[in-house]
């Protein structure tokens, strides 16, 4: 989805008219300019955090990234880092094959959307979440909101362990054994 500035000043346009006619119609003051002002801060701070490629408005052609949108995973790179942004990913692991002779280590990032991970229930699996203002909810139901989560289930030991290390910032991650 590529915006163009005529549609990004057109939204702008439409947003300050209707912050007019709340005002004068509805006796409602809405300070546009202090949100417009906000979501400028909380864009620099993503960008930030995500680093320099991140765009805004530009289309992400990378399987590792979720902006503004709704992707569901089925295969996932052994130190691969997943970032959610304004969105929604679902990690649809319940059939992941990787090699038998070493541990599979991903990483996921989630701000201001929701991580969902669906994992088969026979996998060894370490989970490590790091939560801020976010909620966080493990296979065993243990829960966080801000802090730090872990968890380990390595009942079956033939196959090699499957550990992820999530990070979340106002938003969800939800991992469940299936």
């Amino acid at each position: 989805m590529k915006m163009s500035s005529s549609v990004f000043w057109g939204i702008i346009l439409i947003l300050i008219g209707l912050s007019l006619i709340l005002k004068v119609a509805f006796n409602v003051d809405f300070p546009f300019f202090k949100l417009l002002f906000a979501f400028f801060l909380i864009y620099l701070g993503i960008r930030i955090f995500i680093g320099k490629d991140f765009r805004l408005f530009s289309e992400v052609n990378d399987e590792q990234t979720v902006i503004f949108s709704h992707r569901t995973i089925t295969h996932v790179e052994n130190g691969r880092e997943y970032n959610i942004i304004f969105g929604y990913g679902v990690f649809d692991l319940r059939k992941l094959q990787y090699s038998q002779d070493e541990q599979l280590s991903i990483k996921l990032n989630t701000v201001f959307g929701n991580t969902e991970m669906l994992i088969n229930d026979t996998l060894p699996l370490e989970i490590e979440a790091h939560t801020v203002f976010a909620g966080c909810k493990m296979p065993d139901g243990n829960a966080t909101a801000f802090g730090e989560a872990k968890y380990r289930d390595t009942s079956n030991s033939n196959v090699p362990l499957l550990r992820i290390e999530s990070n979340t910032i106002f938003g969800g991650f939800l991992a469940r054994k299936l």
